[in-house]
């Protein structure tokens, strides 16, 4: 079985496509690395890059892509409807083939103290690779932004990094290296104007104010469309489906009087959350991964 790592990497910056193609430049240089994927959001001002690779492959082109962030993106100046902590706000490694969670933690680990070590960049480890349980999840780790980090971080011992200075990067400002199981990154847009409209639909399905597992969500505004949005990770498709989520969500819109404009896939989405999802919609009987034509051209 082959050696693949996927890296999931998210950079603030989702506007100027000239820094989102200079960074996925220097990831794809690295021999061994192929580039899959690269969204850029400009409401959330934030781009998501997916490359695969060997352990050692993914390791230097992780490296090259927060090099690259530190030399192109200000967090200053950064404003964005997405929280935030850095320039390469956090960097996720995943084990696809020949891999386990734990060879990905390792990866977290070595990876993440040499951002630290070489770019003077803070890094915090999260989900499998956190050295506390408080860090496990993505969200108490960000809390503050960058804002409110610039403080928390000299004044708060529980806010130390794991690697590097007790310092945000002036420019940079922290890093938070994980390993993790897949993850898809989903978005709904609600035709209203109303932002505590996403916010209530937000609350009400994340599983940390007791609504599905393995579902994190936020509302947010799409000024520029004149639409809100209700942001999704879904942790593990597994225990909540994509189809049940929606469905959710819809019951609930319908309640504050407003429609589903559209749903969208922020990067990469594993066949069987797809499967999963029209298999459970359609209400297929006996339905199996062989009756995918794809699948059985690939095979």
């Amino acid at each position: 079985m082959p050696e693949i790592v996927e890296c999931v990497p998210n950079f603030s910056e989702g506007r100027r496509k000239e820094v989102v193609d200079a960074i996925a430049k220097s990831i794809a240089s690295v021999p061994g690395i192929r580039l899959l994927d690269t969204e850029m959001d400009p409401n959330h001002n934030r781009c998501v890059i997916t490359f695969v690779g060997d352990r050692t492959a993914v390791a230097e082109a992780a490296f090259q892509g927060a090099k690259s962030a530190v030399a192109l993106i200000d967090m200053n100046t950064h404003r964005g409807e997405h929280p935030r902590v850095g320039a390469l706000d956090v960097l996720p490694f995943v084990p696809i083939s020949g891999m386990t969670m734990d060879d990905c933690v390792a990866l977290a680990q070595s990876v993440g103290k040499r951002i630290a070590e070489e770019l003077r960049i803070p890094v915090y480890l999260y989900e499998a690779a956190a050295t506390r349980p408080d860090r496990r999840a993505l969200p108490d780790v960000r809390r503050g932004e960058f804002e409110g980090l610039k403080v928390a971080i000299e004044t708060d011992p529980d806010r130390k990094p794991d690697f590097g200075p007790a310092k945000l990067h002036p420019t940079a400002g922290a890093c938070i290296v994980g390993a993790r199981p897949l993850l898809i990154a989903w978005n709904v847009n609600l035709g209203t104007k109303d932002l505590n409209v996403a916010k209530r639909i937000a609350k009400a399905i994340r599983e940390s104010d007791g609504g599905f597992p393995a579902v994190r969500a936020k509302g947010f505004e799409l000024a520029d469309r004149g639409l809100v949005q209700v942001s999704m990770n879904m942790t593990d498709y597994r225990k909540t489906s994509l189809v049940q989520a929606f469905d959710a969500i819809q019951d609930l819109a319908t309640k504050e009087g407003v429609e589903i404009v559209e749903s969208e896939i922020i990067g990469l989405v594993p066949l069987d959350a797809i499967l999963a999802g029209a298999t459970q919609y359609f209400k297929l009987a006996r339905f199996h991964h062989e009756q995918i034509l794809e699948t059985q051209l690939w095979e």
